[in-house]
């Protein structure tokens, strides 16, 4: 008598493969219980990633007061003061470096003190005196600590020098720029991959004299 083939003989890998099998038939046919069961779930769509949200954007008119003038425009409810600033506006003077408030690129004045235009929504600060690094100057002339960033070689390849001479002259009126050390932390939020740091406390040692001699500043807006 003829015995059976060995591939019909029970063993552990043909009864693993008849284990994984009935798991599977087990799974789909409880998925289709649990449907019978609720409609709305059968008739739910998976979500997947932001195709499926809900959530639009919110427009709504604004006005900022930016170096003495009014803008208006109509933005996003989370459209930050940088982007306002450069996409709406067409100010692009300030710069957009990291985009996350580490690099100091993006600084501006608000009411007189520096702000990270990339972190501050421009939704909040309508009312407020915005002076970005276009308003700084007179007509005319530079501000002092713009001509003296210019004098000392204060800059390299100049993306961050709007941020810096920005944050140069809050510092200056805040009392800040007392000293070299003084000065380095306070403008420890401004980076420059160019590493011109040097100069640049020179050039706010220079400009600080003649900031303190002129009776008006436009970082006051």
């Amino acid at each position: 008598m003829n015995q059976p083939d060995d591939k019909f003989k029970p063993g552990r890998r043909s009864f693993l493969g008849y284990s994984a099998g009935a798991a599977s038939v087990a799974a789909v046919t409880g998925c289709a219980s649990v449907a019978a069961d609720n409609p709305m779930a059968a008739s739910a769509s998976p979500v997947v990633g932001e195709a499926a949200s809900t959530t639009q954007a919110v427009q709504m008119p604004m006005t900022l007061d930016v170096n003495g003038q009014p803008r208006r425009f109509y933005g996003d409810v989370r459209l930050s003061l940088l982007d306002a600033l450069r996409e709406k506006l067409e100010l692009t003077g300030s710069k957009k470096g990291c985009d996350q408030g580490q690099c100091g690129a993006c600084t501006v004045h608000v009411d007189g003190k520096r702000v990270l235009g990339c972190l501050t929504l421009a939704v909040t600060v309508q009312g407020k005196k915005i002076t970005t690094i276009e308003g700084l100057a007179s007509p005319g002339r530079l501000h002092p600590m713009q001509q003296a960033f210019i004098d000392h070689d204060a800059f390299q390849c100049g993306y961050c020098t709007p941020g810096q001479i920005m944050s140069a002259v809050a510092i200056v009126n805040e009392g800040h720029a007392r000293n070299d050390d003084d000065i380095r932390e306070s403008m420890s939020g401004n980076l420059c991959r160019c590493a011109a740091y040097p100069n640049i406390v020179d050039a706010i040692n220079d400009a600080k004299g003649k900031m303190a001699a002129t009776t008006t500043s436009p970082a006051g807006g």
